[in-house]
C-alpha cells in the first residue's frame, strides 16, 4: 500500500513528472518552469499544491527564481536530484516540506541531514557558506517575500519559501525578522515607502485628498496582496503609512474639521480604496483556478443570467444585461473617490474644494 499510486501526495507527482521533463532536456537551462498559477490550470490543484511543488524543485536544486522572469530550471544542479525525491510518509509528516518552520522548529536541520545522507554528501555540503550568510540582509529577505506575494499572492509567502528562494537556510532568516508577521510588516511598509507623499502638497483641501487617494490606490493596484493585508481595526506599525494619515490629518484639520471627524473621514477613504483593492488579489485567484479571466467568466454566465431575468422581475437588471456593462476597477474607484469627496465639502472651510 506504501508504494500505491494513492500514498504519493499529488505535489510529489507533479514534481516528479517536471523533474522528468528537466532531466530529458524538454526543459533547458534557463527555460521558465510553469509558474503556480499556471500549475493549478495545468493540474487542476490547488495554490497551496502549486506552491509546495516549486519549493521542492528549488529545495533539490533543479530551479531558481529570477526576478522579472519567474523561476527557471537552474544552469548546475546543486545535487543529483533522485536521491533526494520524499517518500509519501515523509511528505505527509508535520514539518515536511510545505510546513513553515519556527526558530525552534527542528524539521530544517533534520531534513538537511536526511537529504544530504540520501544524495551521498554531508549536509553541510547543502548548506549557504559563510559569505552567502553575510551577504543576507533585512533588505533581501522583504525585496523577495514582496515578489512572491506579487507574482503568487501573499498565502504562498512563509518563512521556508522565502529562504529556498534566497537560497539560504530558514533559520537563518529569524536573525533579521522576528517571525512571518514581522515580515509581513516590513513588506507593506516598503511597498508604501516606494511611493512617498511629495514634501508640498497641492493647493486646497481637494487637491491634496485626491492626490495621496489616488496614490495610495496606486499602490494597492501594483501589488494585490497589500489591501487583504493592511488592518483597520488593528492596525499594524507601518511607519510609512504613518505619512499618509499625517498628510490626511493636517489637510481635514486645517480646512475646518476637529481632529477626531478628520481621522474617521481619513479612514473612510483608506477604507473605501482597500475595500476595492480586496478585489484584485481575489480575482487573481480565480483567474488562476478557473483560468478565465473576469470577461470571459462573465460571458459563460451569461445564458444563466438572462434566464434568471427573462421573467421581468428584474427590468432594470435585464435592461443592462442586454446592452452589457464594462466593470473597470480604476474608473469605480474615482467616481466613489468623487461622490465621497462630494460628501466631505459641505463640513470643510473650502466648501467647494477649490
Amino acid at each position: 500500500m506504501g508504494g500505491s499510486q494513492a500514498a504519493v501526495p499529488r505535489y510529489s507527482q507533479i514534481v516528479d513528472e517536471l523533474r522528468q521533463r528537466i532531466e530529458a532536456g524538454e526543459l533547458s537551462p534557463g527555460d521558465r518552469v510553469p509558474s503556480t498559477r499556471e500549475i493549478t490550470k495545468q493540474w487542476g490543484v490547488a495554490m497551496a499544491t502549486a506552491t509546495k511543488v516549486l519549493t521542492e524543485l528549488r529545495r533539490e536544486g533543479l530551479v531558481r527564481v529570477v526576478p522579472g522572469v519567474g523561476t527557471v530550471v537552474e544552469s548546475r544542479p546543486s545535487r543529483p536530484v533522485r536521491a533526494t525525491r520524499p517518500t509519501a510518509a515523509a511528505a505527509s509528516r508535520p514539518g515536511g516540506p510545505s510546513s513553515d518552520a519556527s526558530p525552534a522548529a527542528p524539521s530544517d536541520a533534520s531534513a538537511g541531514t536526511s537529504s544530504g545522507a540520501a544524495s551521498g554528501t554531508s549536509a553541510d555540503a547543502s548548506l549557504p557558506t559563510a559569505s552567502a550568510q553575510a551577504s543576507l540582509t533585512t533588505g533581501r529577505i522583504v525585496a523577495a517575500a514582496v515578489t512572491i506575494a506579487d507574482a503568487e499572492g501573499l498565502a504562498a509567502v512563509s518563512m521556508r519559501r522565502v529562504a529556498a528562494d534566497l537560497g539560504m537556510a530558514p533559520m537563518s532568516l529569524y536573525r533579521h525578522v522576528a517571525d512571518k508577521d514581522d515580515l509581513l510588516t516590513r513588506m507593506m511598509d516598503t511597498v508604501i515607502a516606494n511611493d512617498p507623499l511629495p514634501a508640498d502638497p497641492p493647493a486646497g483641501w481637494r487637491p491634496a485628498i485626491e492626490l495621496a487617494a489616488r496614490q495610495l490606490w496606486s499602490v494597492f493596484r501594483r501589488h494585490p496582496w497589500l489591501g487583504p493585508a493592511v488592518s483597520v481595526t488593528r492596525p499594524q506599525t507601518i511607519t510609512s503609512a504613518m505619512a499618509y494619515s499625517e498628510w490626511m490629518l493636517d489637510t481635514l484639520h486645517s480646512h475646518g474639521l476637529d481632529l477626531q471627524s478628520a481621522f474617521t473621514a481619513h479612514l473612510m477613504l483608506l477604507n473605501y480604496a482597500r475595500g476595492i483593492a480586496f478585489n484584485l488579489e481575489a480575482e487573481q485567484e480565480a483567474e488562476a483556478h478557473s483560468g478565465l479571466d473576469s470577461e470571459e467568466w462573465m460571458d459563460a454566465q451569461g445564458p444563466a443570467l438572462l434566464t434568471v431575468l427573462t421573467p421581468g422581475r428584474f427590468p432594470a437588471l435585464s435592461r443592462l444585461a442586454t446592452t452589457g456593462y464594462d466593470l473597470d476597477l480604476d474608473a469605480l474607484f474615482e467616481f466613489g473617490l468623487q461622490r465621497l469627496l462630494d460628501g466631505l465639502a459641505p463640513l470643510l472651510s473650502e466648501g467647494s474644494g477649490d
